[in-house]
């Protein structure tokens, strides 16, 4: 069962940057793909991009494309999410997930296995 941990999130302005990573305890990381989602107050959780078992694919959600990037280090069983321009929208707690898929595919909805307790993010304006 992997269990995965988020860190890197914060307090920063808006057009600032934040990696957020996440790090999983099990030892097949690579037979997972990978996903990012964030919840803000009030709202449901939202799909925010996803990467393929070898990071060869990815994905993004319309309201962070050209502004975030996810990439992921199998060798160290860490996926990352690389925030630039921030803006007070992004505002949540960003969750990272796990799911056993084939090697080229990736998931954009919540239908993962393993998820993360979640890291806060917090844009000032």
């Amino acid at each position: 069962q992997e269990q995965l941990v988020e860190s890197g999130g914060g307090l920063v302005q808006a057009g600032g940057s934040l990696r957020l990573s996440c790090t999983t305890s099990g030892r097949t990381f690579s037979n997972y793909a990978m996903g990012w989602f964030r919840q803000a107050p009030g709202k449901e959780r939202e799909f925010v991009a996803a990467i393929s078992r070898s990071g060869g694919s990815t994905y993004f959600a319309d309201s962070v494309k050209g502004r975030f990037t996810i990439a992921r280090d199998n060798a160290r069983s860490t996926v990352y999410l690389q925030m630039n321009s921030l803006k007070p929208e992004d505002t949540a707690v960003y969750y990272c997930a796990a799911v056993r898929v084939p090697p080229y595919e990736l998931v954009t909805t919540n239908q993962y296995d393993y998820w993360g307790q979640g890291t806060q993010v917090t844009v000032s304006s």
